[in-house]
C-alpha cells in the first residue's frame, strides 16, 4: 500500500505518517532519511530526530540523491522522510540530478522504483505555493520542481493524507 502524506511546515504530518508505519503489521520497519547533514544546525535536527525514533523498531537508511539506486534488504514498512529534502537534494547537490526536469525524473522514479521493495510505503511530502506568488532567487524552480513530484505521487497513490494542525484530511482512500 502506498500512502502519501503531505502538509505545511510544522503540520504535524511527519508524525502522523510514522504512526501510519508503527500501526503496520509489516517488518522491518525502514527510514529512509533524506536530510544531508549539514552544518550543525542541520546535525542538531537529525539528532533530533533520531531521539524521536528511538525504541520505536526502525532501522535507518540515509539516502540523499538516487533512490532509484536503494536497494532494501526485504519488502517491510516503509517511512520515507522527506520529500522536500530529496528534491532539494536532487535540485541543488553535486551529486543531484541538477535540472528541474532531471529532478521531478530522478525523485518520481526513485520513489517508482522503491515501491515493489515494500509491503507498505509511507511517503511524507511537503505542501508548495500556499505561501504567496514571489520568491527570492531560485525557489521557484525548487518550488515547480516540488509540485510535479507531487502531482506525480498523487496519481500514484493508494491513499493521500493531508495534516493540517495535526488534524488528518483523506482526500484519496481511506484511513485504516
Amino acid at each position: 500500500m502506498f500512502t502519501f502524506v503531505i502538509g505545511g511546515a510544522a503540520s504535524g504530518k511527519s508524525e502522523y505518517a510514522e504512526g501510519l508505519i508503527l500501526a503496520s503489521p509489516h517488518r522491518p520497519r525502514i527510514y529512509i532519511a533524506t536530510m544531508e547533514p549539514f552544518g550543525p544546525e542541520g546535525q542538531a535536527r537529525i539528532a533530533r530526530h533520531r531521539t524521536l525514533r528511538r525504541g520505536k523498531g526502525f532501522e535507518t537508511v540515509e539516502q540523499y540523491t538516487d533512490l532509484a539506486a536503494l536497494r532494501l534488504p526485504q519488502r517491510g514498512a516503509v517511512l520515507l522522510e522527506c520529500l522536500g529534502n530529496l528534491t532539494a537534494n536532487e535540485l541543488y547537490s553535486p551529486a543531484g540530478a541538477g535540472t528541474l526536469e532531471g529532478t521531478v525524473s530522478a525523485v518520481a522514479g526513485g520513489v517508482k522504483a522503491l515501491l515493489p521493495q515494500c509491503a507498505d510505503l509511507v511517503v511524507v511530502g511537503n505542501e508548495v505555493c500556499s505561501g504567496g506568488r514571489k520568491y527570492a532567487g531560485d525557489t521557484d524552480r525548487y518550488l515547480r520542481a516540488l509540485g510535479e513530484v507531487n502531482r506525480l505521487l498523487v496519481g500514484w497513490a493508494d491513499r493521500v493524507c493531508e495534516v493540517v494542525c495535526g488534524i488528518p484530511y483523506w482526500h484519496k482512500g481511506a484511513e485504516v
